[in-house]
């Protein structure tokens, strides 16, 4: 214990994660003595013979577990970017040891008894104090505690079960991505491909021990280049294949996983007496029901359809005109959707890459923060990182500090895939003080070669920008309890401050700071901006189409009794028929790879993309109308959006800021799906 750095107070700047000290063998140690800690003190709560008060019995339950909540954390951050098979399989153990732990907490009746005496007398309490109240009271609620004992044993059993699938489905998603490779040692098959594309797959075959060849991953670099520009057919066919029939066979299979984690979800819901999991989930979320998010979707599939049928006959009209291709196949849309946009637009996403090294996007992203918010990014040396690639920088506003940011941009085999921001600390009270936060922003770009530094694609950028967006809605949190600060905000909220970043990234004003060519210096130029701002609605239809389907398939899973659901590939299909753009190919499977609802938090909830969507075009009109550098509207967007977390409700701070509730009419207008909608307000 004493040698354990999870468990000892930090010795480091800004008491940030002691990486360097920390091993495998240190978690289960560190989180058997938080959990040791934490009963103790819930312990205490039950046993208080003080009338319960805010301050005996909703602070103590706030901090009840914060030893063991810096051990989960660290966990599971590095179990996302840093984690080998052996720290991997310690999931299996630890989430069940987690799950246990919240149970305990929330199937209490004695706890819960003290937290609804609180809550009957909330009118007593300040707004901040009363939000975290009604937090508290409603979270025993959805987690069980009016339930009956034998019930609650029923509610332990499924969390533990579903504790230990959800880490499994994530692991086989990583491995069955590991575990492809494309070698091709003829350069003849490569034709299309792009140098920064060939440099990279040449130094992948290097460092996997082959020193003849290319190796092409199921890693997004190395995919969507290859789809987008390789010329050989087959060999798209062939990725294509590879990526989407990930998990659906053999040692990485997740076939069976689906159906136990969706079988057991429901049976979750019905315990609490909801009809679906859908309805369980979205009762705490904008939305508020199936019915709501239905109509939404429904709303944007009519004019998403009409465009995208016509994008699907442009795009095979023009791959019949350049290779005499009939029937477009999904591993060609990407491959013809560069070259059609090439020559309506002149310009494809490599020829913006020299404008963006990663380093320029860095800078310039940390630089429009500080238009907007003051702030200023300081790389720090001395903060431990859990992998070289990680860069460190201290966040200050007129020096005073706001936080720490850690920086994790490129792929490898112990991360999984995609882009996501993480909490190390957040912002709010922490062992007897409030302080402010540690967040971590990952994503998997394109790497440094041997010949270039990191070279990033548009949508790459866009990534970059996203993710960042979310770092600002931690970082900026003003608030003073973490339950309620920062991004824990509605699940269909917690987009829009990552989303609305993304729109600077092609207004010339923003650009003018940071794309420049990383050889000349050269600045992008007005022409290109043109050029990529007249291209955003290309195959818009399309891409919305893409969004709303994986909607539809979320919302299929989980508001729908298992036992109506047939096989999970004849249901996929049958959900996704009304979205079907080309003739579905058999052995693939969205399902099987589909971590966001199976092992994530956006279990009926992807809808929250479009739906956040519709926020953020909506919110940015506002920048816009006033200048997207406006001092007054960003301090009005922080001020009520990224300082204020989960202190009131999305609607209300919403309408703060905008002035009037969210329309639909901005996202339509920027898309070019405005013609084919009808009603388009609300």
């Amino acid at each position: 214990m004493a040698n354990n750095p999870l468990i000892n107070k930090f010795d480091t700047p800004f008491n940030s994660v002691p990486f360097n000290k920390i091993k495998l063998e240190h978690f289960i140690p560190a989180i058997e003595n938080g959990m040791k800690l934490g009963r103790n003190n819930l312990k205490n709560i039950r046993e208080c013979i003080e009338s319960p008060t805010f301050k005996n019995t909703i602070i103590p339950l706030e901090c009840c577990s914060e030893e063991l909540d810096v051990a989960l954390r660290v966990y599971f951050s590095l179990y996302g970017s840093e984690a080998t098979e052996e720290f991997q399989k310690l999931a299996e153990t630890i989430s069940p040891m987690a799950s246990e732990f919240d149970n305990d907490i929330y199937l209490d009746n004695d706890i819960f008894e003290k937290v609804k005496t609180v809550f009957e007398n909330i009118a007593q309490l300040n707004k901040e104090d009363a939000r975290l109240t009604e937090k508290y009271y409603k979270s025993f609620v959805r987690n069980g505690a009016l339930l009956n004992a034998e019930q609650k044993e029923k509610m332990r059993e499924i969390d533990k079960k579903l504790s230990v699938l959800s880490p499994r489905f994530s692991k086989n998603v990583l491995n069955a991505t590991n575990d492809f490779e494309l070698w091709i040692t003829d350069g003849k098959e490569l034709d299309g491909l792009p140098e920064s594309s060939l440099i990279s797959a040449k130094e992948t075959a290097e460092s996997k021990g082959k020193e003849k060849g290319w190796v092409f991953t199921l890693q997004m670099p190395s995919y969507f280049p290859f789809m987008k520009y390789a010329k050989n057919r087959s060999l798209r066919e062939k990725m294509f294949m590879a990526s989407t029939s990930k998990c659906t066979s053999g040692e990485f299979n997740n076939y069976e996983n689906i159906k136990k984690i969706t079988r057991l979800k429901f049976e979750k819901a019905q315990l609490l007496g909801y009809n679906t999991y859908a309805d369980y989930i979205l009762e705490d979320r904008m939305a508020e029901n199936v019915s709501t998010v239905t109509k939404f979707m429904e709303d944007l599939f009519e004019p998403s359809m009409i465009s995208a049928k016509e994008d699907v006959k442009m795009l095979t009209e023009f791959a019949n005109k350049l290779d005499g291709i009939n029937v477009l196949k999904p591993w060609d849309t990407a491959y013809y959707s560069e070259k059609l946009k090439e020559e309506q637009f002149g310009f494809d996403d490599e020829s913006l890459r020299p404008y963006f090294s990663a380093n320029s996007v860095l800078d310039g992203v940390f630089k429009i923060a500080g238009k907007l918010y003051n702030l200023q990014f300081e790389k720090n040396d001395n903060i431990q990182v859990f992998h070289p690639d990680v860069q460190v920088f201290e966040v200050k506003e007129n020096e005073s500090h706001i936080g720490l940011l850690y920086i994790d941009l490129f792929p490898r085999e112990t991360k999984k895939s995609g882009a996501w921001m993480n909490e190390l600390r957040s912002q709010g009270l922490s062992f007897g003080e409030v302080e402010r936060p540690h967040v971590t922003l990952t994503c998997n770009l394109s790497k440094p070669t041997a010949n270039a530094p990191a070279l990033l694609t548009m949508r790459e950028v866009e990534t970059v920008f996203h993710e960042f967006g979310h770092c600002l809605h931690g970082l900026l949190s003003d608030c003073t309890y973490q339950s309620i600060g920062g991004t824990s905000v509605k699940w269909d909220f917690v987009e829009l401050p990552s989303q609305i970043m993304e729109n600077w990234v092609t207004e010339k004003e923003a650009l003018d700071i940071f794309a420049s060519h990383y050889k000349t210096g050269e600045k992008i130029s007005n022409d290109m901006i043109a050029k990529v701002k007249s291209s955003s609605k290309f195959l818009a239809g399309m891409f919305s189409i893409r969004q709303l389907q994986l909607g539809y398939l979320d919302m299929g899973y989980h508001s729908t009794d298992p036992n109506n659901i047939p096989e999970p590939f004849v249901f996929e299909k049958e959900v996704l028929k009304k979205t079907q753009l080309l003739e579905p190919v058999e052995g693939s499977s969205i399902s099987c790879s589909f971590s966001h609802i199976f092992a994530g938090g956006y279990s009926a909830g992807y809808y929250s993309y479009k739906w956040a969507e519709v926020l953020e075009a909506d919110a940015f009109e506002k920048f816009k109308e006033d200048g997207i550098f406006n001092q007054e509207t960003a301090k009005s967007f922080r001020e009520n959006i990224l300082s204020k977390g989960n202190l009131e409700s999305p609607k209300v701070i919403y309408k703060k800021f905008r002035g009037s509730e969210p329309s639909t009419h901005a996202l339509l207008e920027r898309t070019g799906l405005l013609q084919f909608a009808g009603d388009t307000e609300g």
